[in-house]
C-alpha cells in the first residue's frame, strides 16, 4: 500500500512540478540561472520533511505560501494533502513545532465563509485528527497538476472558483496576484485568526482608505508573546468592504456609533469584493512588522513601491542565484536537484528580525534598534550548531557575525542571563536541550570570524553555562553529571552540556583564560561519569550514584532527549579516542558501532523515509554524526559506505525526499557537507572529517573570496570508496581535513574505487584529533 501511494506522489509530483502554469512563470519571469531550475521547493514536503513550497528570499522574514493544514502538527503545507486553507505570510522551515501562518488571504466567488471548514476526526487508533472540508468552510480542494512551486514564485489554480493564485515575497513583504474569471462578485477575504496550532488571543483591523488596510494579531503559542502587524495595499479600490467579529458584520447600528471601518477581538476577518468583468485581476501586498503597523507599511513601501510583480520574482531570483553560486557541483540532474535544493533550504533560517529602520521587538517585548548589525531570529541551536551554523561560517561569515550579535542582544535582554535555546520571534521557547549557541559562538571566535565581540561573547558562554537555576547545570558541575531522579533528559543532558562546556574551554583557551580552560575542559570529561563499561553505553544514574533499573537500551525513555541509549551513547564529539578508551580500544569500538548500524530492535520503530538503518536514525540530528567516527577507529571504509547510504538512501528529488523534519537547514546542511567530502563532526575544532564525495566536482566560493574545490576522480554510484587523496597536489592520508586548507582555497581530490583500500586513512595518526590518547 505504501509503495502504491509512493508511486502516485511521485507520479503527481512531476505534472505538478512543471505545472500548468508553468509556461507563463517562464515567460514573464525571465530568470534562466540554470542552478536555480534545479531547486524544486516541493522537496521535503512529505514524509514529515515540514517544509514549506511558497516564494521567500534569502534568510527572508516573509514566506508567503499555502497552508494545506493547521491543526496536525505540520508547518502549514503537506503534499499529501487535498485542500488549501489560504495563503498566509509567514511560516518556518522543517521543525517538528508548528508556528506562524499568519493571516490566511483567501480568493473567492460569491458568497464568503468566514470559517475554515475545520472538522474533528477519529482514527482508527483512537486518535485525533482534525480535516479541512470545503462543503463547510472557506477552504478550497486543488490538484499539484494545477501547481507550480519555483524558486522565488509559487502558483496554483483553485478550481472551484477558478481562481489563478500566484505569490511572490521581498524579505519584508509579499505580493498576491488572483486572476478571476469575469464576475461582479470577486472576494479576496482576509482571516486574522489564522495561525497554525495555536490560537489568536486578540487582533485589530483598520480600513484607512478603499485600498489600504492595517492590523495585528497576538498569538499565544509556542512564542508565548508573538506580535505580528501587518498592512495590505491593494491594487484598485473595492466595491464592497466589510468587517466579520465572531461570525457577525461590523457596523453601525444606531444604537451608539460603531465604526464599519475598524474593529478589535479574538476572531476578525475582513473582506474586499471587486468586478472582475474587465480586469480579471486584483493584486494584494502586505508588508510586515512585529513592532508596528507603520513600520509595516514602511516595509512594504521599501520593498514593493509599485505593482510589478514580475520584477518582485525576479529580483528575488536574483538573490537566491547568488546563494546557488556560493556551493555548486558537477553530477547528474537527479544529483543536483537534491543537492541545490538542500543548499537552498540551509539560507531560509534564521530569519531576518528588524525592520528596514532597524527597529524589532525584543525578548523584553520593547522596542529596540540594532545599531551596527542585521537583527536575526528563529535559532533552532539545537538542531543548527551542527552543520548549518559551520557552513555559514564558510560561505556567509558576516552574516553568521551578525547571528551571534542578534543571540548576545538577546543575552542582553534576558532576565536569567542566558544565551537563546531556541529563540522565536525573540519569544524563548525553551524547547531542547544543552546551551547549543555556545558551540555557534566558540566555533566562531575559533575560526576568527569577524563582526562580533569575543570578550563580550565569551562573558555571554560562560554566564550561560554557570547558571544555577538553568535545567539542573548547578548540579551537574558539582557531582559531574546529570542525576535522572532530578531532572528529566539526564543522559542527554549531561552529553550535551559536556560538548559545549568543551567549546567553552576552548574559546577560553584562545583567549588567554587559563583557569577558565582548565575548569570547563575538566566539565567537558562529564560524559565517563555516565559510561556503564557491563553494558558499553550511556546509562542514567541517581543522585546516589546507582545505575537506573531495569534498562532497556533500545527503548524510548525519559532519560534521553529524542532517542535511545543506543544513538546517544557516541555524542562525544569533543573526545572520540576517550570513548574510544573506555570501550575498550578501537576494534571493540568499531564493532559497537556495526552493532548499531546492524541492530533494528528500537521501539516504535516507523516504517517508509524515516532514515533508519538499524538502531541509526538520520532523521534526528543526534545520529548526524555517527557515521563519521569510523575514521577514528581505523576503518574509514565503513564511513564511506554509511555516509554514501545514508546520502542516496534518505535524500532524493521527491516529496518525501527528506528523512525527518529539516528543522531549520540542519538536515540539509548535513547533506552538502557530506556531497563536499566532510563534515563538521565536532564545532569549535578546526578540521572537519573526511566522510565520501556524492559529486564528480564541488566547489565552495567562500565568504573571504577564496575558492576551496574538490573532485572526485572515478565518481559513480558504485564507486563509494576512497582510493588515495590529494590535497593541493600533495598525498593525503589522513581523515580529516584542517579547517584552514579549506578557509585558504585549494583543491582536495578522490581517486574513487568499487572495493575498499583498507591501507588508506588507516596509519596510526591518520585519525581526527581528539583530547584523549589512545590506551
Amino acid at each position: 500500500m505504501r509503495k502504491v501511494k509512493s508511486v502516485l506522489l511521485a507520479a503527481a509530483f512531476v505534472i505538478g512540478y512543471i505545472g500548468v502554469a508553468g509556461a507563463c512563470f517562464g515567460q514573464s519571469m525571465g530568470a534562466n540561472d540554470s542552478l536555480l531550475n534545479y531547486v524544486n521547493p516541493l522537496i521535503g514536503t512529505a514524509n514529515g520533511g515540514n517544509v514549506y513550497p511558497g516564494p521567500t528570499t534569502p534568510h527572508g522574514m516573509v514566506q508567503l505560501g499555502p497552508d494545506t493544514d493547521m491543526r496536525n502538527w505540520s508547518d502549514g503545507y503537506d503534499y499529501g494533502d487535498s485542500v488549501i486553507i489560504g495563503f498566509s505570510v509567514q511560516h518556518l522551515s522543517g521543525t517538528g513545532i508548528p508556528d506562524l501562518g499568519d493571516f490566511a488571504f483567501v480568493p473567492s466567488v460569491g458568497e464568503m465563509k468566514f470559517v475554515p471548514g475545520m472538522e474533528k476526526m477519529k482514527t482508527p487508533g483512537g486518535d485525533t485528527r482534525f480535516i479541512f472540508n470545503p462543503d463547510s468552510g472557506y477552504c478550497q480542494s486543488f490538484l499539484h497538476k494545477d501547481e507550480v512551486a519555483k524558486v522565488g514564485y509559487y502558483s496554483v489554480r483553485l478550481p472551484k472558483y477558478n481562481v489563478l493564485v500566484e505569490l511572490a515575497a521581498t524579505p519584508h513583504a509579499g505580493i498576491m496576484k488572483f486572476t478571476f474569471p469575469k464576475t461582479d462578485s470577486a472576494n479576496v477575504m482576509v482571516d486574522l485568526s489564522h495561525v497554525l496550532q495555536w490560537k489568536v488571543i486578540w487582533s485589530r483591523v483598520r480600513r484607512l482608505s478603499k485600498t489600504l488596510v492595517t492590523g495585528f494579531h497576538l498569538v499565544h503559542g509556542w512564542a508565548t508573546e508573538r506580535y505580528l502587524y501587518f498592512a495590505a495595499e491593494y491594487s484598485r479600490p473595492y466595491d464592497d468592504f466589510g468587517i466579520m467579529m465572531d461570525g457577525k458584520r461590523v457596523y453601525y447600528n444606531t444604537y451608539r456609533f460603531r465604526s464599519s471601518y475598524e474593529a478589535d477581538g479574538p476572531d476578525l476577518q475582513y473582506y474586499m469584493t471587486y468586478s472582475t468583468e474587465k480586469n480579471p485581476v486584483v493584486m494584494v501586498k502586505v508588508g510586515i512588522s512585529a513592532v508596528s503597523s507603520e513600520n509595516a507599511l514602511a516595509n512594504l513601501k521599501a520593498e514593493i513601491p509599485g505593482w510589478d510583480f514580475d520584477k518582485v520574482v525576479r529580483d528575488a531570483r536574483a538573490e537566491w542565484s547568488k546563494e546557488m553560486h556560493k556551493v555548486t557541483i558537477q553530477g547528474s540532474t537527479a544529483e543536483k536537484q537534491t543537492f541545490y535544493t538542500a543548499l537552498y533550504h540551509t539560507q531560509l533560517d534564521p530569519t531576518i528580525y528588524e525592520d528596514v529602520n532597524g527597529e524589532y521587538r525584543g525578548l523584553d517585548q520593547n522596542i529596540h534598534t540594532a545599531k551596527g548589525f542585521t537583527k536575526y531570529s528563529i535559532f533552532s541551536l539545537w538542531d543548527t550548531f551542527r552543520a548549518e551554523h559551520p557552513l555559514m561560517i564558510l560561505i556567509h561569515p558576516r552574516e553568521d557575525a551578525d547571528m551571534i550579535n542578534s543571540m548576545l542582544v538577546h543575552y542582553d535582554q534576558s532576565v536569567e542571563h542566558l544565551l537563546p535555546m531556541w529563540s522565536l520571534y525573540d519569544n524563548e521557547t525553551w524547547c531542547m536541550i544543552g546551551y547549543h549557541a555556545v558551540p555557534v559562538i566558540a566555533d566562531a571566535i575559533m575560526k576568527g570570524v569577524k563582526g562580533f565581540g569575543y570578550e563580550r561573547a565569551y562573558e555571554a558562554m560562560k554566564a550561560t553555562a554557570m547558571n544555577p537555576h538553568y535545567d539542573s547545570v548547578k548540579e551537574y558541575a558539582e557531582i559531574g553529571y546529570v542525576p535522572y531522579n532530578h531532572e528529566d533528559e539526564s543522559v542527554s543532558k549531561t552529553l550535551e552540556y559536556a560538548y559545549d562546556d568543551y567549546c567553552i574551554a576552548q574559546a577560553a583557551k584562545k583567549l588567554g583564560k587559563e583557569q577558565d580552560y582548565k575548569y570547563f575542559m575538566k566539565r567537558a570529561m562529564s560524559y565517563k561519569n555516565l559510561f556503564d563499561p557491563t553494558w558499553k553505553l550511556m546509562r542514567a544514574k541517581d543522585s546516589e550514584g546507582h545505575w537506573i533499573t531495569p534498562f532497556d537500551p533500545a527503548k524510548y525513555n525519559p532519560t534521553i532527549t529524542e532517542g535511545t541509549n543506543w544513538q546517544y551513547t557516541w555524542f562525544v564529539p569533543q573526545d572520540v579516542q576517550g570513548l574510544i578508551n573506555l570501550m575498550g580500544g578501537k576494534r571493540d569500538f568499531a564493532t559497537k558501532l556495526d552493532t548499531l548500524f546492524i541492530d533494528k530492535d528500537t521501539e516504535g520503530a516507523s516504517e517508509g523515509n524515516t532514515g533508519e538503518i538499524g538502531e541509526y536514525w538520520q532523521g534526528n540530528e543526534p545520529s548526524h554524526h555517527i557515521a563519521y567516527l569510523y575514521d577514528y577507529a581505523g576503518e574509514p571504509w565503513k564511513t564511506q559506505d554509511f555516509v554514501r547510504e545514508v546520502a542516496t538512501k534518505f535524500y532524493y528529488n521527491k516529496p518525501d525526499g527528506l528523512c525527518g523534519n529539516d528543522d531549520c537547514g540542519q538536515m540539509s546542511a548535513w547533506y552538502v557537507f557530506s556531497t563536499i567530502g566532510f563534515y563538521p563532526v565536532c564545532p569549535s575544532d578546526d578540521y572537519y572529517v573526511i566522510g565520501t564525495p556524492g559529486a564528480e566536482e564541488a566547489a565552495i566560493h567562500l565568504g573571504n573570496g577564496k575558492t576551496f574545490r574538490m573532485k572526485a576522480l572515478n565518481f559513480s554510484a558504485g564507486n563509494k570508496y576512497i582510493q588515495s587523496v590529494t590535497l593541493n597536489g600533495k598525498n593525503w592520508d589522513k581523515t580529516y581535513i584542517p579547517y584552514e586548507a579549506v578557509s585558504n582555497g585549494g583543491e582536495l581530490v578522490f581517486k574513487m574505487g568499487r572495493e575498499p583500500n583498507k591501507n588508506w586513512g588507516t596509519a596510526k595518526d591518520s585519525a581526527p584529533p581528539s583530547i584523549s590518547h589512545a590506551e
